[in-house]
């Protein structure tokens, strides 16, 4: 299975920010949309990703004032992206070696999705349990 076959059953909708959205803006988008990251888009370029870690270390080093900050200053930068044939094991292998768990999805230079350590772990654990289905349909026979 690819990053891509994740993509079609997710959709195509990618919430984002742009770098001169301010750390509040993007604490209101996270928390209407009950998601723990966004990439950050200037023009059509991914520049960043802004995720809630992100969020907790502006508020540590700068106090409530980093509220009003931009978050081209926060945000963890470069983002490690993927392309939609990384497969999902490998995409995984990604995300616990370096330690994130949101990876933009590039294509030709051109962000095509965003996905979430929560979307490849749900697809590996679908995809078992058809598995394990299909094994006992059979077994059955």
């Amino acid at each position: 299975m690819t990053i891509a076959a994740i993509l079609r059953v997710k959709g195509d909708e990618v919430v984002h920010v742009s770098p001169q959205a301010s750390l509040r803006e993007l604490i209101d988008i996270l928390t209407e949309k009950r998601i723990g990251a966004v990439p950050v888009i200037d023009g059509d370029s991914v520049v960043g990703i802004m995720s809630e870690r992100d969020v907790m270390q502006a508020l540590k080093r700068l106090g409530p004032a980093a509220l009003d900050r931009p978050v081209r200053e926060t945000m963890t930068a470069p983002p490690i992206t993927v392309d939609p044939d990384t497969s999902l094991l490998a995409g995984l292998s990604l995300m616990t070696r370096r330690r994130i768990r949101h990876l933009p999805v590039m294509q030709d230079g051109r962000m095509v999705g965003f996905v979430s350590i929560g979307d490849l772990v749900k697809a590996r654990i679908d995809r078992i349990e058809s598995e394990a289905e299909a094994m006992r349909a059979y077994i059955a026979t």
